[in-house]
């Protein structure tokens, strides 16, 4: 089969021919439909993201395809349509996760849907619900609104009753972010975001997946008892955080590594996701996918990634 793989740092990574091995025991195998890309991804091209294999390994966090081979110990029956959170595997016609990291998913959810769920949604629901304790009525401020996690902090935190500030770069996506639920928008180019935030009553959650300058001035438009959301650094810049202004204003900021909880948490990573699935059931979510990719093409979806240019996720598909 044709697997998108880094053989080193040094290098781009590519596709090459691998052998599809056998599952062992508490394994599945699967026929991968779609794969969801991440800023993770980007981050493991370079060796710099924290749980980053060793080469050569084959890119991508999450994928959605059939189970086609199963090994001993698995309750999963060949055919299951799943989703699976991988950490590494995905960008492939085929491969083998653990069964405990596969979650069935609705007949009516298309695979590119599902390839790009269980991150973006999972992050923000953990982010929102368990870290952050959202209550209706509070101002959410979502900084990249438009990306792949950030339009699902829109979404559920719509869904959640909060009134949604959304910040993103340029008319197009704060249209999508709007549609998604947002009561105000913010363009991030266009002025003074502390300001601005400020004049609509400032924040109480903070959801950044974007550090750098932003979560700065969001740090200094947030309320007495705000808490802010540390989600990633797509800007390329980690905070400093000033702990004055945490003591004075009161202020948490809370860490989310979402891939962590599978280790330390999983129960509360699988009663989050069968919560997400139960609602994408019911209609009330919907995944926004931007763009998908054939599996040649792989190369380029990151690079779209890494240019910020997209909506929602990035999918490539098999």
């Amino acid at each position: 089969m044709q697997a998108f793989q880094v053989r080193g740092f040094d290098q781009a990574p590519d596709l090459v021919d691998v052998a599809l091995r056998a599952p062992e025991k508490g394994e599945v195998q699967l026929a991968i439909r779609a794969c969801g890309l991440n800023f993770a991804d980007l981050l493991m091209m370079t060796g710099t993201y924290q749980d980053t294999p060793t080469p050569p390994f084959t890119m991508g966090l999450e994928v959605a395809g059939d189970v086609i081979a199963v090994g001993d110990g698995v309750d999963l029956t060949i055919g299951t349509r799943v989703a699976c959170f991988a950490g590494q595997g995905g960008l492939a016609e085929g491969g083998v996760f653990p069964a405990a990291a596969c979650v069935p998913i609705p007949d009516a959810m298309p695979y590119d849907q599902a390839a790009g769920f269980l991150v973006a949604y999972g992050t923000s629901h953990l982010a929102l619900a368990h870290r952050a304790k959202l209550q209706p009525g509070e101002r959410l401020l979502v900084l990249g609104a438009a990306g792949g996690v950030g339009l699902t902090a829109v979404e559920l935190g719509a869904q959640m009753g909060a009134e949604v500030i959304a910040v993103a770069r340029g008319a197009d996506k704060l249209a999508v972010a709007k549609g998604a639920g947002a009561t105000h928008l913010i363009d991030s180019e266009s002025g003074d975001l502390r300001a601005e935030v400020k004049a609509l009553g400032g924040a109480d959650v903070v959801y950044d997946a974007v550090g750098g300058d932003q979560f700065m001035a969001a740090l200094r438009a947030t309320n007495p008892e705000g808490r802010m959301l540390t989600i990633g650094f797509a800007s390329g810049g980690i905070p400093q955080i000033p702990a004055n202004l945490l003591l004075v204003k009161n202020i948490s900021v809370l860490g989310l590594y979402w891939g962590g909880y599978a280790k330390f948490r999983p129960d509360i990573m699988r009663g989050s996701l069968e919560a997400l699935m139960t609602m994408y059931a019911k209609g009330q979510i919907k995944p926004h996918v931007g763009a998908t990719y054939p599996l040649a093409q792989a190369a380029e979806a990151l690079e779209l990634l890494r240019a910020r240019k997209s909506t929602g996720k990035v999918v490539v598909t098999m």
